[in-house]
């Protein structure tokens, strides 16, 4: 079983915290914050991101907990697809995209990390 008492205490997790709040404060300006559906989706595949940590945490098994990490990485990946639309109709400029995605990509290779450490110690 994981060692983690508290999802909290998960370093991606803390991470993708703070991702979704910067995709909460990215999304909600301009043009973007009027595009309801993109906005909507774009917050929704992020904030699924920490919520599969959460809840993979919670589960009793390592099989279990490593399987809502997988869930958690197809959801960097949807994100990171709404970010791709964002940049290629101007809602967000390059510079912005390039430090999102970047974080995107630290808390993905953690989340694997941490999958792969769960599946080779049940």
């Amino acid at each position: 079983m994981s060692t983690f008492k508290r999802f909290e205490d998960i370093q991606a997790w803390q991470k993708a915290r703070v991702l979704v709040r910067d995709i909460y404060l990215l999304s909600g300006a301009g043009g973007f914050g009027r595009d309801f559906d993109l906005r909507s989706q774009l917050r929704r595949s992020s904030i699924s991101i920490m919520a599969n940590i959460a809840e993979g945490q919670g589960r009793r098994t390592n099989k279990d907990f490593a399987n809502f990490l997988n869930i958690s990485l197809g959801s960097i990946a949807e994100t990171k697809s709404h970010l791709f639309l964002a940049l290629d109709i101007g809602y967000v400029s390059q510079a912005k995209f390039d430090e999102v995605y970047e974080k995107l990509d630290e808390v993905g290779r953690m989340v694997f990390s941490l999958s792969q450490h769960l599946r080779s110690s049940s």
